[in-house]
């Protein structure tokens, strides 16, 4: 099986890498950027949206509030962009919030940023790619027809990608963000210019059309509320930006600083491009509705079932460039792809992430370990087939999927700046010098405010958007905290149990004997090598054991022993039954209980094949054997294999295949050593 997986493996994901090679991989400034930042620059796409589309159901009146709301999430996202950098800088080694938060506030804190943030990773895949279906589907019927479909092919497209390495599919990212973000400094600047210099009137294609406002003339507590979920369906233009602290290791060196810079251009360029669309949305007279059929009203007329809301930024860059245009097609291409690759975030943070929780003994060890391309291949696909199961389950409906998220984010925001600031206090409680304690005093007073604001948006964020869907995220970070704990123990449960005792305990006795048992169907080849073998290991007690499922093979049996005259006695156990692995499990527990220091050896003949079809011709008794014996006591097991001629033959097809040589490589003859290797090799 392996030889017919290997050659699409290797097409897929290419050749695999040493492990001496993982410094290559490590990723510059212009590349990480889109890497680990494509999450939030991307979002700018559909976090404007969401705030008008909250706005909407007090009418179109209510969207003079949404610069106010712009200018909030900005003051936030320059405020987290801030603590972060602390972030990187006091811990480089890629834990990120989960090692702040175990490091400070105890590893119940810890436990629960890495649920939150696994949760989040997952959520932004999902997220990420609806989104972009949605924008590619307003221009291709089709796919918006099966979304869900396309939308887990995307799914499983990106995921080869990224099992390709970091490095290599930060490059094709790299592109088609760049795109993204100035097609959009374009937009803003040249809708700048035709507003303010040219007087050029803009208008949107819904900009004509008017809102049934679901609640008029909203006043006191019932606007505030409306204003606070507005504002926290605003705050997903934040999500991805803890990526960057959990992949420091990917970064060249020097590692904090280029994470630190990345931040900081990251934070500047959402910021620009949200508040940018959302300016230009309100000159555009954007209209967007929670329920376009019904809400929105062409002529006094709601559309209905049949109308396709476009996204606030497909609408603007409609407005600005104009329908059809070079540009509009360009933006609108590499808005959908940009979307696409926003998932990328989690695909870089989920293994990462999964690899640290591995290490400390919170999820299976295989994540740990790196793949043929040194990338958390495990990790990967995990995280694919969750977001796969989530876009199933919920249809790849972006508005439903924006609903649970920015939930878990949040939680990682606010542990991990109460971790900083109880780091700071550690530190300064120890420090002498006076320039590094004024250095940890600003930074303390900026994880403080950080932490004081990301409390207040978990808090409104929880409120305004838990009966919308925010408890699944909820219950999701419930889950993962019960099954990393379960993990925990029994690894932990594990590690005491095959601790060696600072004294010999019972299992360090040699055993007072040693009885063997070969097992025999049939007097053959492999029942001969088996039988030599045993006897070399010079036991105690050596017997032949089969198993009695027919009376005249076991007659046959009998004679061919006596005749051949092999001195090894033959014990044969009737099975009624006919089953096989109970009377020999049952025989060598009864050895076990007469005397319990002896130690029982089971010698099994196996037939070795060489094709994976030939294994559906034998029957698998051993392999049954094997696994009940694991579970007894005392029982050593060995496999004694014999080679058929099948076997032999697949050996030598192997040893051909590595003896072969290229075409031409003969004639050329061997490679002429350098004179430095030469006279290295005389010496």
């Amino acid at each position: 099986m392996s030889k017919l997986t290997d050659l699409p493996k290797r097409i897929l994901i290419g050749q695999a890498l040493r492990s001496d090679k993982l410094g290559e991989t490590l990723l510059p400034k212009r590349i990480a950027l889109p890497v680990f930042a494509s999450d939030p620059l991307s979002s700018v796409a559909y976090a404007p949206g969401e705030v008008l589309l909250v706005l909407s159901v007090a009418g179109v009146s209510a969207y003079k509030y949404s610069p106010w709301i712009a200018v909030a999430v900005v003051v936030l996202m320059f405020t987290v962009v801030a603590s972060y950098r602390q972030n990187v800088h006091a811990y480089p080694s890629g834990g990120g919030d989960y090692e702040v938060a175990t490091t400070n506030l105890g590893p119940r804190a810890g436990l629960t940023v890495a649920s939150a943030l696994l949760v989040d990773y997952v959520l932004t895949v999902a997220v990420s790619i609806a989104s972009g279906i949605e924008n590619l589907g307003s221009a291709v019927p089709f796919i918006i027809e099966h979304k869900t479909a396309c939308a887990i092919a995307v799914i499983v497209l990106l995921t080869l990608m990224n099992l390709r390495g970091v490095k290599e599919s930060g490059k094709l990212f790299a592109i088609p963000t760049y795109v993204f973000v100035g097609g959009v400094f374009l937009m803003i600047v040249w809708g700048a210019y035709r507003g303010l210099v040219a007087g050029d009137t803009m208008k949107a294609p819904t900009a004509d059309y008017t809102i049934h406002a679901e609640h008029q003339g909203l006043a006191g507590f019932a606007l505030v509320f409306l204003l606070l979920r507005a504002f926290s369906s605003g705050c997903a233009a934040l999500t991805g930006v803890e990526a960057i602290s959990n992949g420091v290791p990917a970064f060249r060196k020097p590692k904090s600083k280029n994470a630190a810079t990345t931040l900081a251009l990251m934070g500047g360029l959402a910021v620009t491009m949200f508040c940018g669309i959302i300016a230009l949305a309100m000159v555009t007279k954007v209209r967007m509705a929670e329920n376009p059929a019904t809400d929105l009203l062409k002529n006094g007329t709601p559309v209905g079932d049949g109308y396709t809301q476009n996204p606030v930024i497909s609408q603007v860059a409609e407005a600005v460039f104009g329908n059809g245009s070079f540009l509009f097609i360009l933006l609108a291409a590499a808005t959908a792809l940009v979307l696409f690759l926003a998932a990328n975030t989690a695909y870089n943070g989920f293994p990462l992430l999964g690899s640290i929780l591995a290490q400390d003994r919170y999820l299976p060890r295989q994540l740990h370990t790196r793949g043929d391309r040194l990338a958390f291949s495990n990790g990967i696909v995990l995280l694919a087939g969750a977001a796969a199961v989530l876009t199933y389950i919920y249809g790849a409906d972006s508005t439903k999927l924006i609903q649970l998220y920015i939930v878990g984010v949040f939680v990682s925001f606010t542990l991990s700046q109460i971790g900083m600031v109880r780091h700071w206090n550690r530190h300064l409680a120890t420090e002498t010098d006076p320039a590094k304690r004024r250095h940890m005093v600003r930074s303390r007073a900026i994880n403080t405010f950080g932490g004081f604001l990301t409390g207040l948006v978990l808090v409104v964020v929880l409120l305004t958007k838990f009966t919308h869907g925010a408890w699944v995220a909820l219950l999701g970070m419930v889950i993962f905290y019960a099954i990393m704990t379960a993990i925990r123990r029994h690894y932990d449960r594990v590690a005491e149990e095959i601790a060696l005792a600072d004294q010999a305990d019972e299992h360090a006795v040699r055993p007072s004997r040693v009885h063997s048992i070969v097992l025999v169907s049939k007097v053959h080849k492999p029942t001969l090598r088996a039988l030599g073998y045993a006897k070399l290991m010079r036991s105690d007690t050596l017997e032949a054991l089969s198993i009695s499922v027919d009376t005249a093979e076991t007659k046959a049996l009998r004679e061919e022993w006596h005749n051949r005259g092999i001195d090894v006695p033959l014990k044969i156990l009737d099975s009624p039954y006919r089953e096989i692995t109970r009377p020999v499990i049952d025989y060598v527990k009864s050895l076990r209980k007469e005397s319990p220091r002896d130690v029982v050896s089971v010698y099994i003949p196996e037939y070795v094949v060489g094709h994976w079809y030939e294994h559906l011709l034998h029957n698998q008794s051993a392999l049954r054997l094997k696994s009940r014996l694991l579970f007894t006591p005392g029982v050593m097991v060995t496999s004694i294999p014999w080679q058929l001629d099948s076997s032999e033959a697949a050996r030598r097809r192997a040893r051909k295949r590595a003896e072969w040589n290229a075409p031409g490589s003969v004639r050329r003859g061997p490679v002429a050593q350098p004179r430095k290797e030469k006279a290295a090799t005389k010496k």
